[in-house]
């Protein structure tokens, strides 16, 4: 579930298909930068109804998911 919901916010936010993203997807290859990264924290954190707060690098969608699945 959190993976689909990050790629689907990933896919919106770039203008791609969801199915374009994967885990192994790198955000730096996918084209998002530092800002993106914290708006789409920002997204999942209302979407989702839980405070997120990055502590460190995440550079593929993979890490991403498991830093927010570690927060639910």
């Amino acid at each position: 579930m959190v993976f689909e919901k990050i790629a689907e916010i990933i896919a919106e936010h770039l203008g791609l298909a969801a199915d374009s993203v994967s885990r192994d997807s790198s955000l730096e290859d996918l084209g998002i930068d530092s800002l993106d990264t914290v708006e789409m924290v920002m997204q999942l954190e209302s979407d989702l109804g839980v405070e997120l707060e990055l502590e460190g690098k995440i550079s593929t969608v993979g890490e991403l998911v498991d830093f927010v699945e570690s927060k639910l």
